[in-house]
């Protein structure tokens, strides 16, 4: 219920909260929706506390560092990292409009390769949402080998059940704040879609959610867990401990994200499975596995036998996505031919025929062009449309087609350029070293908020789901298409 009281005050299950109003929005920021979580345990529900809570401020983040890009500032969009001083992360920021009632909810999870990221990244505020009559909460989740490292006497999937155990709280609390717990939207980007994904087939998540978008995601990057395992026991011997969950818990989070740059490196440890795929590419080590009470079997497995059909999704990628990798880095300029190969080999049994499909050996055709664009497909663009396919409920199908002009303009469509419009917070990532350039417009940032916003109130969009055929909607050009089928379709599991 509602307090009255200047500056606003309101009242959760576990205690009062004094947040902030400003321009029809009210804000309260680092929230608790669980108790400081005790490394490799379950998280558990928030003590309450006396008094009024001040929520102004945003409080900590799981422990994570930040690598830079050339060229790019990052920070806006992943956050500023924390050493893990501050234990008590798992936190909210709620934005909503004053005097909300029975609003539309949408929940934020962020991306980061489930390494790093976090609620506060800029790019990712919500108030632009609370103005358009949503109430957004953008949460925090465990990480790296707290959050998503099967270690042998712990919960499998923390991070993910560190979501599930959010969006419990959401339905509990969500009143308080003007929402509707019967009307949530659960949407976020990268790691954050691909949690959305693997959680759209859980049995736990049962009821958490109506709808889901899902911004350059999908159920394919999982593991199985007897794969992880190798990555355990890689860990384990890096930092001279027992590979379990007292071993583990002994190690601080400096020395932790010490080892997990070296685990990150692509020779470091073989995550291939018995097919000769790692589903992330090399991206990131740490990732859902599959196998336990939240994911029973492979998302896209369970998909296709029905599970999520009750839940509307939204799910889109970027046309070239992995330019935010490649162009930065000089990757998709410099990289010689054996190179590009050598590197998708780590990856994918067929290495030299995909990059062949993608022009590898063709006139004017660079190594690492067709080691981008063939990526771009193999890690998301083509994994999207697979799973779009086996969902049995509504789905609608997007791609970010506008490209930005940073990186001397080839940068481009790249993975994380539709966060600033779909928040419409185009002015944090503007400028020279800002990932959408100088110019980015400001009306095409209104319409992607427009039909986010739009989707969340009423499970609405403007253009016809999937069928039989699979229409795209070119979210720069204003309309839908029906793709030719990718190269990569031939050299992917089904």
């Amino acid at each position: 219920m509602h307090v009255k009281e200047q500056p606003p005050v309101l009242e959760l299950e576990t205690g009062l909260l004094r947040g902030a109003c400003a321009d029809g929005v009210c804000s309260f920021l680092g929230v608790p929706y669980a108790d400081p979580p005790q490394r490799f345990e379950l998280p558990e529900p928030r003590t309450p506390w006396e008094g009024i809570r001040d929520a102004t401020q945003r409080g900590a983040c799981a422990p994570y560092r930040v690598r830079e890009l050339p060229q790019l500032d990052v920070i806006p969009l992943v956050g500023s990292g924390s050493d893990g001083s501050d234990g008590d992360y798992l936190l909210a920021n709620v934005w909503m409009p004053e005097n909300a009632k029975d609003a539309p909810v949408m929940v934020w999870v962020h991306g980061g390769g489930f390494v790093v990221g976090s609620k506060d990244a800029p790019v990712s505020d919500g108030a632009q949402f609370a103005k358009s009559g949503v109430v957004c909460i953008a949460i925090n989740y465990r990480l790296g080998i707290d959050g998503f490292l099967p270690v042998p006497g712990a919960p499998t999937n923390l991070g993910l059940r560190d979501i599930l155990f959010a969006l419990r709280w959401v339905q509990e609390n969500g009143r308080a704040f003007g929402g509707n717990p019967g009307n949530v939207t659960v949407f976020g980007e990268s790691a954050g879609a691909m949690a959305i994904a693997d959680l759209v087939t859980s049995p736990l998540a049962k009821g958490l959610f109506r709808r889901a978008i899902i911004q350059s995601g999908h159920g394919a990057m999982v593991r199985d867990i007897d794969v992880a395992q190798r990555l355990v026991r890689k860990l384990a011997k890096l930092l001279q401990i027992a590979p379990d969950a007292d071993g583990f818990a002994k190690v601080d989070h400096a020395t932790a994200m010490d080892a997990l740059e070296k685990v990150s490196k692509p020779t470091a440890v073989d995550l291939r499975d018995a097919d000769g795929f790692e589903p992330v590419y090399g991206i990131s080590r740490f990732i859902p596995v599959y196998g336990d009470d939240v994911l029973p079997e492979k998302p896209v497995e369970a998909l296709r036998k029905g599970a999520g059909g009750d839940i509307d999704i939204l799910i889109g990628s970027n046309a070239e996505e992995m330019n935010l990798y490649f162009v930065p880095t000089g990757v998709r300029r410099k990289i010689p031919g054996l190179l590009a190969w050598w590197l998708l080999s780590r990856s994918h049994p067929w290495s030299r025929k995909v990059l062949k499909a993608y022009g590898l050996g063709g006139k004017g055709i660079r190594p690492g062009e067709a080691l981008t664009r063939a990526m771009s497909d193999l890690v998301f663009r083509w994994p999207v449309r697979q799973f779009a396919k086996a969902h049995r409920g509504r789905t609608w199908v997007y791609e970010m087609d506008w490209r930005s002009s940073a990186c001397e303009g080839e940068l481009g469509a790249c993975h994380g350029i539709e966060l600033p419009f779909v928040f419409k917070m185009l002015e944090c990532v503007r400028g020279p070293r800002g990932i959408a350039g100088e110019m980015p417009p400001s009306e095409l940032a209104d319409r992607i908020h427009d039909i986010w916003a739009d989707f969340a109130r009423e499970g609405t969009l403007p253009w016809q789901p999937a069928g039989d055929d699979l229409p795209v909607y070119q979210l720069a050009a204003g309309q839908t298409r029906v793709e030719p089928r990718m190269p990569a379709a031939d050299y992917l599991p089904d």
